[in-house]
């Protein structure tokens, strides 16, 4: 995922100066400009929570309401996108996969501005965003493609099928013919047909399944299997029935590319080349589409353009567009219809247009679809928050971003869904974690460190900035902070170190110890327990903040088979919070010591959670659950990468 900021008529920028400031430095200090760019305060107005409640958490309780968005089953509208991950045309029409809101628009005349589609499959609605499993229902669809007669194929992905119409769609919710359903197909991301030949990437399962002649049946095997030779998790397919080329975000373990087939396999044979973007190999895979004149066009981090499919890796395209910000991300992607060049990007939220081809390397978008312009992100002017990670005093909310660079403030504590905060900040670094202990709040990400002692509710700076150390202790990649009345802690996920100072420290001070933590990231103290997650040991280390020494070795919770990949765990008022988020489900132990004791959690959030299950967007289902925070009324979770949501669960 690639990192990305938007200012409109009506709010007011608070700029950096010594003035800004509202308390008194700690100790030495760097430059907050190191850490903030700019702050600008909103005009928002919203219900405040009551706050004050009593209870506790039931098993697959719904949530009360959700921000980072427009509120539950609901879209904002069929010109806001979120997160489209699909382009598509029969030189007629034009598809676009809406991935985060499980649909699929189309246009019926391709689109000369930013006009509303005519018709949404697999949802009722423009209005409407519900997964679901049935034949006129998605679950985060991936890679759509059309042929010149009409059919469509579509990748369900987190349904683990294809689903095919043999005649174009003609009516909002028009259910599939008929899925394509077998045991290698997982995870399907990319879908490609021409009508004859089929092709889809099993992205789960390592492997790209072809069909030679169209499936007539659901059940219907491969006729090949591309797999092996570097394959890791295959994704977008571009082609035009001569050429195959597949993106892939872990080709040979660790490289992001694509492979190509010079001639389209008809039998399972290695791919001719690999090739990385050519402008940055650690751009995501490219994806794209053939001009009625034989170029070939990809979208990687800027567009490519080939005069034909490249012989091999060193072949430079003959232009690379490079003038404007294309943030494709995952879901780039491009279609030459109508004369037009259709330009898909994920990260953007949007389509952009060129009228005809591009012929020079600086020119820019004529229009835009899904936004007012080919500038305008509509995630962030409406304040969908990538990677929201909650804190909270119990009368304000703080929500970092790491991949936004942002950190939005709501002075109180909001009672309606899609409210907008009150401050935005927009930051020079990137913050995995954040924690609010009292008057304070500390954000921390890489190698940077920004700490405000009073919180920040009237467009403060901060007082406290670290960069690349504290004493004689250099960062490598901070992962995890936290503070309580005793302690300041910092988790350095590659050094495999917690460390801990008595206190804010000065610039110069040493940790008075450090705990060894096998690969450490976020991390949570209510002052009487200390939580460091360990995600890719699938477990959660908890200690007795009272007990902590250099010798301290904590109590594991969790494990595989028990947590997956889990983001975050909070401790609040003794209770421990565990967002396990490949299983899709928060933890709930009202009394940590429980969760030491290695008994069952009282508690777990989300009726889908538990392994084999799919991730569903829904008030009582979680999709991926990353981080979470609680003020003894109020739980708030923020969903990790595939989904931007922010719940609240009130005790009950």
């Amino acid at each position: 995922m690639r990192r990305r900021r938007a200012l409109a008529a009506g709010w007011w920028l608070v700029f950096l100066t010594c003035s800004d400031q509202a308390a008194e430095p700690v100790g030495p200090i760097g430059d907050p400009g190191d850490a903030v760019a700019g702050v600008t305060r909103l005009p928002s107005q919203y219900p405040k929570a009551p706050g004050g409640l009593s209870g506790w958490f039931s098993p697959g309780q719904r949530a009360d309401l959700m921000l980072s968005g427009y509120g539950f089953n609901a879209t904002g509208g069929a010109l806001l996108f979120n997160h489209p991950r699909g382009l598509a045309s029969d030189g007629t029409h034009l598809l676009l996969s809406d991935g985060n809101n499980n649909r699929v628009l189309i246009w019926n005349q391709l689109p000369a501005g930013n006009s509303s589609p005519d018709l949404v499959i697999g949802q009722p609605d423009f209005t409407t965003n519900n997964p679901g499993t049935g034949l006129n229902q998605l679950n985060w669809p991936g890679q759509v493609s059309v042929t010149r007669d009409g059919r469509v194929v579509l990748a369900d992905t987190y349904n683990e099928r294809l689903l095919v119409w043999n005649t174009f769609p003609t009516r909002n919710a028009q259910p599939a013919d008929f899925e394509i359903r077998n045991g290698s197909l997982k995870w399907p991301w990319g879908a490609w047909t021409d009508g004859t030949r089929l092709v889809a990437s099993a992205t789960g399962g390592g492997a790209i399944l072809v069909w030679l002649s169209f499936p007539t049946r659901g059940d219907q095997a491969p006729d090949l299997v591309l797999s092996g030779n570097g394959i890791g998790t295959p994704r977008t397919i571009t082609s035009d029935g001569t050429f195959l080329v597949v993106g892939d975000h872990n080709a040979f373990t660790d490289r992001v590319g694509n492979f190509f087939w010079r001639a389209f396999p008809t039998t399972s044979r290695a791919p001719d080349f690999f090739a990385s973007d050519p402008s940055d190999s650690r751009a995501a895979w490219m994806q794209g589409d053939v001009t009625a004149d034989g170029k070939l066009v990809m979208l990687g981090r800027y567009l490519n353009i080939w005069a034909g499919v490249p012989a091999d890796s060193t072949v430079r395209p003959q232009l690379i567009v490079n003038g404007y910000n294309f943030r494709g991300g995952d879901g780039g992607g491009v279609v030459f219809a109508g004369g037009r060049t259709y330009i898909m990007m994920y990260n953007a939220n949007m389509v952009v247009a060129y009228q005809g081809i591009p012929t020079r390397a600086d020119q820019r978008p004529d229009f835009a679809i899904g936004s007012p312009d080919p500038n305008t992100n509509t995630l962030l002017t409406n304040y969908v928050v990538t990677n929201p990670v909650p804190a909270t005093d119990g009368k304000s909310l703080f929500v970092s971003s790491d991949f936004d660079r942002r950190l939005l403030v709501w002075t109180s504590i909001p009672d309606a869904s899609g409210a907008r905060p009150d401050l935005v900040y927009d930051l020079k670094f990137s913050p995995w974690d954040n924690e609010v202990s009292s008057t304070k709040l500390a954000l921390a990400g890489g190698q940077l460190v920004a700490v405000w002692s009073r919180l920040p509710l009237n467009a403060e700076l901060p007082d406290l900035v670290y960069r690349d150390q504290i004493g004689s202790v250099r960062f490598r990649d901070l992962r995890g902070v936290a503070l309580d009345d005793r302690y300041f802690y910092l988790a350095d996920e590659p050094a495999n170190v917690v460390y801990v100072w008595r206190g804010l420290p000065s610039a110069g001070a040493e940790p008075a110890f450090t705990l060894s933590v096998n690969g450490p990231s976020r991390l949570s103290s209510d002052g009487t327990y200390l939580a460091v997650t360990q995600t890719f040991d699938h477990a959660v280390r908890v200690f007795r903040v009272a007990e902590l020494s250099a010798n301290a070795a904590g109590s594991r919770v969790g494990g595989v088979g028990v947590f997956n990949l889990p983001q975050g765990a909070t401790v609040a008022a003794g209770a421990l919070f565990v967002a396990n988020t490949s299983f899709n489900g928060l933890h709930v132990w009202r009394n940590a010591e429980d969760a030491m004791a290695s008994r069952p959690a009282g508690a777990i959030l989300g009726t889908n959670a538990g392994p084999g299950k799919a991730p569903q967007i829904g008030d009582a289902t979680l999709f991926w659950p990353g981080a979470a925070a609680f003020d003894g009324s109020y739980l708030w979770l923020g969903e990790f990468k595939f989904s931007q949501r922010l719940l609240r669960f009130g005790v009950r």
